[in-house]
């Protein structure tokens, strides 16, 4: 079983910046591939980064070159620094984790989610 909490989201205006966070427990972090999925108000969940257990990483086109995934296995913890925040970007931000070591799109954990809000 794995434990994911999130944290840093909140209330940005257009052209800002954020780091959200997302804290795991309960398994060998390091094995586990890892993601970032938002979703909007009235829309479906969208994929917007990943990265496996050896650090290949992946975005939607939406956020590439703003947003960053990284990951510390050392504190068992993924990172999503976000960049130029639009208000397009405003969404609930959920931290998942795949069982195995590459991102498959079949999350087994997921947490609770955080709000991001970007103001225009």
């Amino acid at each position: 079983q794995v434990h994911l909490v999130e944290s840093g989201g909140g209330l940005v205006r257009s052209g800002g910046s954020l780091r959200l966070s997302c804290a795991a427990s309960g398994s060998n972090f390091s094995n586990n591939a890892m993601g970032w999925i938002r979703q909007a108000p009235g829309k479906a969940r969208e994929l917007v980064a990943t990265i496996d257990s050896d650090g290949t990483t992946g975005y939607v086109d939406t956020v590439q070159g703003r947003f960053t995934i990284s990951r510390d296995n050392a504190r068992n913890t993924v990172y999503l620094q976000m960049n130029s925040l639009k208000p397009e970007d405003t969404a609930v931000y959920y931290c998942a984790a795949e069982s195995g070591s590459s991102w498959y799109g079949a999350p087994r954990y997921w947490g609770q989610g955080t709000q991001v809000t970007v103001s225009s």
